[in-house]
């Protein structure tokens, strides 16, 4: 009997002595329930600032590419100024690296000039914005536009559609390009119908006939046509090379 009470007060001894060490434990542990919460760092406002000014993520003013990605109609950015892309070609210098010869016109002065660039040189180019407009009329080197949405009419110079101004014509669709509001270029469908004039009549019974032969069409430009077309036909001319597609 005294050994049994022995064991049984010496277990007891050993129960009360752990039960800070459980307390303690489970004071410090983290709940289950609820996990601990951490406070976020306080905003600099510099997201915020980022997202409110003029050229946020979502409104770029303009992006870099490559100097072989430029083509005409595009507007970059040199030397603090703005120039449209007129023409760019493609030039290999013997064994020296290809360079893009481009035709610029300053978007401020109209004023043109020519510069090179590398294939693999940086050039900022400058997002505009483009609307369909449909023409209502020509009057020397003034052009008239409607807006089909809101019947809005602008006036522009004919010059801003470059060497395709010479096939705007009446009820025609074409295109603007905007800058800040501003009107920078035009451009007009790349297939339009046009009528011919005047061409030199087929030959008939001659084997040796001519493939092709210049035919006058009805806004003055003269293209290079089958020998089978005859004046009064209507053909398909590409815009962008001038030349006939097909009747």
């Amino acid at each position: 009997m005294n050994a049994s009470f022995a064991s049984k007060r010496l277990s007891r001894a050993l129960l009360v002595a752990a039960a800070p060490a459980r307390r303690s434990a489970a004071a410090t542990a983290p709940s289950l329930s609820r996990p601990p919460s951490s406070s976020a760092p306080e905003s600099d406002g510099t997201t915020s600032s980022l997202f409110h000014s003029p050229w946020s993520v979502l409104q770029q003013r303009g992006v870099k590419v490559r100097g072989s990605d430029v083509r005409p109609g595009n507007v970059v950015e040199r030397k603090g100024r703005l120039y449209e892309v007129v023409k760019a070609d493609h030039n290999q210098q013997g064994r020296g690296s290809a360079m893009i010869q481009v035709e610029l016109r300053d978007v401020e002065s109209g004023n043109k000039v020519n510069a090179r660039f590398n294939t693999d040189e940086s050039v900022e180019k400058i997002f505009v914005e483009e609307k369909s407009f449909t023409c209502m009329c020509t009057m020397g080197d003034e052009v008239a536009l409607i807006d089909p949405q809101t019947f809005e009419q602008v006036d522009v110079k004919r010059d801003l559609f470059g060497k395709s101004g010479v096939y705007l014509k009446e009820e025609m669709k074409v295109m603007l390009r905007f800058f800040d509001d501003r009107p920078l270029s035009g451009s007009v469908p790349k297939r339009v119908i046009c009528t011919v004039v005047d061409t030199p009549p087929p030959l008939k019974g001659v084997s040796a006939a001519p493939a092709e032969k210049r035919a006058l069409l009805d806004n003055g430009l003269t293209v290079k046509v089958p020998a089978f077309i005859e004046g009064g036909e209507a053909i398909l001319v590409n815009t962008e090379e001038d030349s006939y597609m097909s009747r």
